[in-house]
């Protein structure tokens, strides 16, 4: 694996390659890398001749700057999982490398109702600050794919859109969620609850089956009632737990058989905020 801080030098190299004709795929992280991260990294050297990583904590999408300062860090260990799953190169720019003056952290994006509900909803700022970074990041790389994992679902949406307006001819793949034996999605903030959390934060993935396979029997509204209810009295503070469909994320109160659904969680749990899906067809 080789490793590059500059991005003149990580242009220069991946330029040679591409007049290789060598497919690039990409995987963007913040880093503390878990078995989750490492699937898309399997995922992008099954397609692709080179598979490039990122790792950059993007302060600009915080919208809860105590919630940056906590951002869990374990660089020396990502470079270990990295060079074990195959990654062949690594891109760890500095702060200034990525943003090297104020009019650099300036654009907006046109991003339409997906910035308005869910997590944009509850994080004011936090997709235009995804979207500034991820577009710095694809227009050094120019991969031919992208990986990103369901677990950030409406952030996938919001990339994908990313993408469309960049007017770049990108393949987006949205890989699986992978869990924990109980359920817990895999996440990097994982690293800030201590055993006792861990297993009540499995009640989220619960909820959710619950939900899922209770659908066709009754109504929505009084699932996720019934659903918060529960998870109210288990210690969680939950943001929002909606019904969607899958391709666009529009909210959606009655299951319909023939539409692709998602169902979408966030919760805290003490100071841990948490999310989660389920597709209700399992196709993606």
């Amino acid at each position: 694996m080789i490793l590059f801080k500059h991005s003149e030098d990580l242009r220069a190299h991946l330029t040679r390659a591409k007049q290789q004709n060598f497919s690039i795929g990409y995987v963007p992280t913040m880093g503390a890398l878990h078995n989750g991260h490492l699937s898309l990294i399997s995922q992008s050297k099954k397609k692709t001749d080179i598979t490039v990583c990122s790792i950059f904590v993007n302060r600009v999408q915080f919208n809860n700057l105590e919630d940056f300062k906590k951002y869990p860090l374990s660089i020396e260990n990502d470079i270990l999982l990295l060079e074990g799953s195959g990654c062949d190169i690594l891109f760890i720019p500095s702060e200034r490398e990525i943003y090297p003056d104020a009019a650099s952290k300036n654009k907006r994006y046109e991003l339409g109702y997906l910035e308005d509900i869910l997590e944009g909803k509850f994080r004011p700022g936090h997709f235009q600050g995804v979207c500034l970074v991820v577009e710095k990041f694809l227009n050094l790389i120019e991969p031919g794919y992208l990986f990103l994992g369901q677990k950030d679902y409406q952030q996938c949406l919001v990339i994908k859109k990313l993408v469309k307006l960049m007017g770049k001819k990108i393949k987006v793949f949205i890989c699986p969620i992978l869990r924990e034996k109980n359920g817990l999605a895999m996440s990097s903030r994982n690293l800030r609850l201590n055993e006792e959390e861990k297993k009540l934060a499995a009640q989220l993935y619960k909820s959710l089956t619950y939900i899922k396979n209770n659908l066709q029997h009754e109504n929505f509204p009084q699932l996720r009632n019934k659903v918060i209810k529960s998870l109210e009295k288990n210690g969680f503070k939950v943001d929002y737990l909606e019904l969607a469909k899958s391709k666009n994320l529009k909210i959606v109160e009655k299951y319909n058989k023939a539409d692709d659904l998602i169902i979408l969680i966030a919760a805290f749990l003490n100071d841990v905020r948490l999310i989660d899906n389920i597709l209700v067809k399992d196709v993606c």
